[in-house]
């Protein structure tokens, strides 16, 4: 991790998060206490930042300055509401299709579904502020730019996520192996959100059963194991095709 991207100490942390500067997590220690600790601990929350609570020797093996017991790692892409987002894509005349990332850990394939889905035409990624890859320099290198082009929404529970896009009249779209519905049957020029789930466990049970669609890519053979981000990109695909239909 870059110098550069680390905040160090509670005054200049809580001015950056003031300033609404991108912040990917902050590192608290387990001790910290007194009136700006607890002012970091609210603003993180308003703002979604994940904070994790660790011994203070973590935090001196990553900075030798005067931290106060927190550190934190600055963004390298900028987070948006995801209201804010859907209300901008509406008003721009477009049709939403977005892609959440479910437990997605590797970097790479972060990267590589934020290249497709900007090259298809997707306009946001939705990502939890937990449980999924960071978006470090790895990441935006192997998205070739991408994940700096396209709107990237961190919320803090998926589930409330869906809420609020079937609330906005988008519906939301998931592979399962055990789908009848194949992938060109789906209706991809309404308003939707597909959810790519990750490569060991798949889309969480309790996410996957509010999904409004669930289909299955037909693949010749017996074989059914699709790197995610290849079948992220052969479901995008599918949607751009479908919409640019007349």
């Amino acid at each position: 991790m870059k110098k550069s991207s680390l905040i160090i100490g509670r005054q200049p942390l809580a001015e950056a998060m003031d300033a609404g500067r991108p912040i990917d997590k902050i590192l608290l220690a387990k001790n910290a206490g007194g009136e700006m600790a607890a002012t970091i601990r609210r603003l993180a929350k308003d703002r979604n930042i994940p904070v994790q609570v660790v011994p203070i020797e973590k935090l001196n093996s990553i900075s030798r300055a005067n931290h106060q017991g927190v550190i934190a790692f600055a963004a390298l892409v900028q987070y948006l509401d995801l209201q804010q987002v859907i209300d901008h894509v509406v008003g721009q005349g477009q049709v939403p299709l977005f892609v959440i990332l479910d437990g997605v850990t590797d970097v790479r394939n972060i990267g590589a579904i934020a290249r497709t889905a900007l090259c298809c035409g997707a306009q946001a990624l939705i990502i939890p502020d937990k449980g999924v890859g960071a978006l470090n320099e790895e990441a935006l290198k192997s998205s070739a730019g991408a994940l700096e082009k396209i709107h990237v929404c961190r919320v803090n529970s998926l589930m409330k996520a869906v809420d609020e896009l079937h609330m906005n009249g988008i519906k939301v779209f998931a592979a399962e192996m055990e789908a009848k519905p194949l992938l060109h049957e789906l209706d991809w020029k309404e308003p939707a959100a597909v959810v790519m789930g990750s490569e060991d466990k798949g889309v969480y049970p309790a996410l996957m059963k509010i999904c409004d669609e669930k289909f299955r890519i037909p693949m010749a053979g017996s074989f059914e194991s699709l790197n995610v981000s290849v079948a992220a990109g052969m479901i995008l695909y599918e949607a751009m095709k479908k919409r640019m239909e007349n």
